[in-house]
């Protein structure tokens, strides 16, 4: 998979991604390079155990490079002057897998993308499969209720918060509180606002232990900081659980989990 040369923070990033795929890296299943764009979509080779999933994802995969190849294109015509041989557009797409708890599947999606300016840019965002129905889900099931600022996406956003102060202090960075934070002020008490979500594993089999929760760089802090990935237990928030989501949590996260995120 095509790496993007770029500043420190942007290495960081894509190194993360690029590790998450990790030895099961496998072939783009599509590529592109072109005096516009360079560009590539990978999927883990994991996911192939779930072939509607793989399916849909690179379908998903190769329509996004199409759009990025076509706007690329139309940039470079309408100003040919930003791009030549070493200068061009980037996208690179990679799916790798987080988890499989039960019949749920985390995935990770990491975009590692340049469309000019100062640096690229590295997003990270989550999907859950359910491997039952063959579907994307939310997390909606696992809850009692998740209504925009009611009382479950309230103390999700809250602990969510106090775990990547949590993490900004082990980088040095001080967050007087977590709450009221201008960085962390992104963290919202809504589904789309809580950072990337998936399901971590547990000690018990077919559990999940809680959250891994992934934030693209400026998400919660300067660029410079690079993403941010944090971990809340189930603990933290068992009080607002369905009788689904009670037979999904338990248990502990394994020791050596952090190196698969």
């Amino acid at each position: 998979m095509k790496i993007v040369r770029t500043p420190i923070a942007g290495l960081i990033a894509i190194g993360l991604s690029c590790a998450a795929l990790g030895d099961a890296a496998v072939k783009p299943v599509a590529e592109i390079n072109n005096k516009s764009i360079e560009g590539s979509v990978a999927i883990d080779a994991g996911l192939k155990s779930y072939p509607r999933l793989y399916v849909t994802l690179a379908a998903a995969g190769k329509r996004e490079l199409a759009k990025w190849a076509a706007d690329a294109e139309h940039e470079r015509k309408a100003n040919p002057s930003e791009f030549g041989p070493e200068r061009h557009w980037s996208f690179d797409r990679s799916y790798s897998l987080r988890s499989v708890v039960g019949r749920y599947v985390s995935v990770v999606r990491g975009d590692d993308t340049f469309s000019g300016g100062a640096h690229p840019n590295h997003l990270i965002d989550t999907l859950l499969w359910d491997a039952q129905t063959k579907k994307f889900i939310s997390i909606r099931p696992f809850f009692g209720e998740t209504r925009e600022n009611g009382p479950t996406l309230s103390a999700l956003a809250k602990v969510i918060r106090a775990a990547v102060a949590v993490e900004k202090e082990t980088r040095g960075i001080a967050v007087e509180n977590p709450d009221t934070d201008p960085e962390l002020a992104s963290v919202k008490p809504k589904l789309t606002a809580l950072g990337g979500l998936a399901l971590a594993p547990s000690t018990e089999k077919d559990k999940s232990a809680g959250f891994s929760v992934y934030f693209s760089p400026y998400a919660v802090g300067s660029y410079v900081e690079g993403p941010y990935i944090v971990f809340v237990p189930w603990t933290a928030f068992k009080a607002y659980l369905s009788p689904l989501g009670i037979a999904l949590f338990g248990g502990e996260r394994p020791q050596d989990d952090e190196k698969n995120e």
